[in-house]
């Protein structure tokens, strides 16, 4: 008896990574073998990279701060921490923000602190 295979399945399942690879230079998109690394290369960095974008965005809230702070004379650490002890609740995406976009109202908000 012949082997039985199951190509529609087969044949699905590359072209299922075919589609991921749409978009991508050379090889990486036609041949199966290549696209296929290319798209668990892609998909591990995009997994990776969902985490750190948190990070990144967090990491440059906080320079703006630090910035927008030191122009009235003011570090970050000594910002933040009055910020708390006064108990204002703006979490560091806001004060960014106004930091970048409303400098009057930042203003405000060190001149209250000091």
């Amino acid at each position: 008896m012949p082997r039985s295979v199951n190509s529609v399945a087969a044949k699905a399942r590359r072209k299922k990574i075919l589609k991921l690879a749409k978009g991508y230079f050379g090889r990486r998109k036609n041949v199966h073998t290549v696209a296929k690394n290319a798209v668990e290369k892609g998909l591990q960095y995009a997994y990776r990279d969902r985490r750190q974008k948190k990070r990144n965005f967090r990491a440059l809230w906080i320079q703006r701060i630090n910035a927008a702070a030191r122009l009235h004379g003011m570090s970050y650490s000594e910002f933040m921490g009055k910020v708390n002890t006064k108990g204002i609740e703006l979490n560091r995406k806001t004060l960014a923000d106004l930091a970048m976009n409303n400098p009057e109202a930042f203003k405000a908000i060190v001149d209250s602190l000091k």
